[in-house]
């Protein structure tokens, strides 16, 4: 058998201290969640093909390039989840209260089979937000305002909201119909790529970096020209809602997104701090099939891999810190490494932090270990500290040492910690 020597290729191993990054940006994230009255889904890794292949569209790229797909021995086409909405959607699908109000959020892996890049592996974490059941412009603004106090709770500045509409679903045939009369007599100025779209995903041709096809695009129509005066209405209320909640963003008419679900708002979060590829999120109000249910939401995803690209160093330096300190039993020898077992799990029943050696080894080497294990504090105990009932207690930052009465070391600790 082949030496396994490494993770395989975009699929990384989180530890400490970054692995306290991530354990704070969650604390906080469930922390503003339960300030809007989101509650948090856990949905499986691994589903039918068919939820992605019907919830996404079979035209999307996630679907087809990215999607890991296999068989299963029993003959099912099933995949490792690449997005987690439509996982929620199969969910809030079979349960009929769900379908008229629920505020859902989730944090976990997602998997897609793409070139590894900065911020961007093929097994990548995602924190979203689904809200379904209500139509209202306001719902649209409230999950806007959320992810912005995500970022304010994660300490995360220069981050910008581009926000646009697609209008609504019965729009939609107009906006491409559109589209299509005004890149027609351009068609040859346009990429491949982009003449291409113009078959199948047209709107994709505004959001195209070649610098051919954004010169065609800066003279074209905003997409608004072909939608209903509601839908323009729909999107000036989210706006005024934005407004009195006080988040700053900016409109961005030539903001798409990539899914066929989209309908209304839609917006990315982009931040100046993580070079070129510079999406942190997108969000948007969707109308999505499943289980030949139409189940219509609001929602966003945040690329977590991306988040900490963007954290300032001060800020990902305060998050990795331990939250709570440790502490390292050290004795002498067996009477006092006896007498330590026993403080150990009195300290611990008080919800300290605390370790020591197991292994019989040197009070030497217990030194040296308690400073690989990074300690804030050791506690010491030889002969003469078990025959006076006291211990030493050394802060291993200064390196100050005292005596004190095992009578007063728990108050002691407490005012340190």
């Amino acid at each position: 058998m082949a030496k396994v020597s490494q993770s395989l290729q975009g699929m990384t191993d989180i530890e400490f201290p970054e692995v306290n990054i991530w354990q704070t940006l969650e604390a906080r994230a469930r922390e503003v969640m339960l300030q809007y009255d989101f509650r948090e889904i856990r949905t499986p890794i691994v589903e039918m093909a068919s939820v992605y292949l019907h919830s996404l569209g079979d035209t999307s790229e996630i679907v087809q390039k990215q999607m890991y797909a296999f068989e299963t021995r029993g003959g099912k086409q099933v995949c490792l989840r690449p997005e987690g909405t439509a996982g929620v959607m199969r969910y809030v699908s079979n349960n009929q209260q769900e379908l008229q109000d629920a505020r859902l959020y989730y944090m976990g892996p997602m998997f897609r089979a793409e070139r590894p890049q900065a911020g961007r592996k093929r097994q990548f974490h995602q924190l979203g937000v689904e809200c379904i059941g209500s139509t209202s412009a306001r719902q649209d603004a409230e999950v806007i305002a959320l992810q912005a106090a995500l970022f304010k709770a994660w300490n995360l500045d220069g981050v910008q909201f581009q926000l646009n509409t697609r209008g609504s679903m019965e729009d939609f045939s107009k906006i491409l119909e559109g589209l299509r009369s005004e890149l027609m007599p351009v068609t040859d100025d346009l990429c491949d790529d982009c003449r291409h779209r113009m078959d199948n995903n047209v709107l994709r041709v505004l959001d195209c970096k070649n610098p051919g096809c954004k010169k065609v695009v800066e003279e074209l129509s905003p997409i608004t020209t072909w939608m209903d005066p509601a839908s323009v209405a729909y999107f000036e209320e989210v706006l005024a809602t934005l407004d009195t909640f006080g988040v700053d963003y900016v409109v961005n008419p030539l903001l798409v997104r990539g899914l066929d679900y989209y309908q209304h708002s839609i917006w990315e979060v982009t931040s100046n701090r993580i070079g070129a590829q510079d999406a942190l999120s997108g969000g948007g109000r969707y109308a999505m099939k499943a289980n030949g249910k139409t189940i219509e939401g609001v929602g966003f995803g945040i690329g977590m891999e991306r988040v900490l690209m963007a954290l300032a160093e001060e800020t990902s330096k305060a998050f990795s810190r331990e939250k709570d300190p440790l502490m390292v039993l050290v004795g002498q020898n067996e009477a006092a490494q006896t007498a330590n077992l026993t403080l150990l799990g009195e300290l611990r029943g008080q919800g300290y932090r605390v370790r020591m050696d197991l292994n019989g080894k040197s009070m030497k080497a217990q030194m040296k270990g308690a400073g690989r294990q990074q300690a804030r504090w050791v506690l010491i105990r030889g002969e003469s500290e078990l025959d006076a009932g006291t211990i030493q207690l050394r802060d291993m930052e200064s390196g100050e040492q005292k005596e004190v009465a095992m009578a007063d070391l728990v108050g002691e600790i407490s005012g340190l910690v």
